[in-house]
């Protein structure tokens, strides 16, 4: 198709092309941040990672993604060799490296690091961890309301690969974003086992029915923070919000229908599966909450 966009597209930017990047202490140029071929993140998706944005000055519910990074890194028993202060400083160093203030994004990766030979046992990874920083100038430009398709990919149970953790390891939801695009949509919208509407392949989602803002119930989808704020923000202004299990025939009738994420805030939803959501269109408690939360994180 040939007008494909992504919840994660952006102006381009030519600064970017000279970037430096946080490599494990020492920041370099973009052509020469590089990791082991060897490192297991690379080898076996073995790491976590955090997507921050800068608005004015302030990376946006820092401490929250703080906590949700240390929090995954003892779930995996993975040392980050850093305090919380370390993390943040690298983090402000980078920012400072590059001369950015405001409209930035930064992916913040740990893996285990370089392993002594090629194989899976975490007892392999012995030089300490592998800890990145992607700083990029950049404004979320999404043209049109994004299209989802129904896939047939589930985000699964807690005892499989927790939904929760936001891990290296995400073949799952490529998979799913690659039938999404297969079927004529930008993203994928994803169900649990059970059946039920969760998220897509890179969001969080919500729908709008009659006034009332309904998204999962968590169970089965990350515990996205730009997700909670917005569920914060309805709780906070009077906006009915229910977190519950509801079906693709819910779905469908919806008066309109948004994602939520670190990158683009709240992204609206057109259509799903071809068939039209409200009128295509941004909705109104979609556009009150996007003017809800630019005051939160610009406040």
């Amino acid at each position: 198709m040939t007008d494909h966009v992504t919840t994660h597209q952006a102006e381009e930017d030519a600064r970017n092309e000279s970037v430096l990047i946080w490599v494990n202490g020492q920041l370099k140029p973009r052509a020469q941040a590089m990791v082991s071929v060897f490192d297991s993140g690379f080898m076996l998706g073995d790491g976590v990672w955090e997507g921050l944005r800068l608005y004015d000055g302030r990376w946006s519910f820092l401490d929250e993604h703080m906590d949700r990074l240390f929090e995954a890194a003892k779930a995996i028993d993975l040392d980050i060799g850093m305090d919380r202060h370390g993390v943040i400083s690298a983090l402000l160093e980078t920012q400072e490296a590059n001369g950015m203030v405001t409209d930035a994004h930064a992916r913040l990766m740990v893996t285990r690091g370089v392993k002594s030979r090629p194989f899976q046992h975490p007892s392999l990874s012995r030089q300490g961890p592998t800890v990145v920083i992607i700083m990029e100038h950049s404004q979320p430009k999404i043209p049109r309301p994004i299209r989802l398709a129904t896939v047939p990919h589930l985000r699964g149970l807690p005892m499989t690969q927790d939904p929760k953790l936001n891990s290296h390891s995400k073949l799952n939801c490529i998979l799913a974003c690659i039938a999404a695009e297969k079927a004529g949509a930008d993203e994928a919208l994803m169900l649990d086992v059970h059946g039920f509407v969760n998220t897509t392949n890179a969001c969080n989602f919500f729908i709008v029915r009659k006034g009332a803002v309904w998204t999962s119930t968590g169970d089965y989808c990350m515990n996205g923070i730009t997700r909670q704020k917005v569920i914060d923000l309805c709780r906070a202004n009077a906006i009915p919000v229910f977190e519950r299990n509801f079906s693709l025939v819910d779905t469908y009738g919806a008066d309109e229908a948004f994602l939520t994420g670190t990158f683009g805030a709240q992204t609206p939803v057109g259509s799903i599966d071809g068939r039209a959501i409200g009128d295509g269109q941004m909705g109104p408690i979609t556009k009150r909450l996007r003017a809800l939360y630019k005051d939160l994180v610009t406040s």
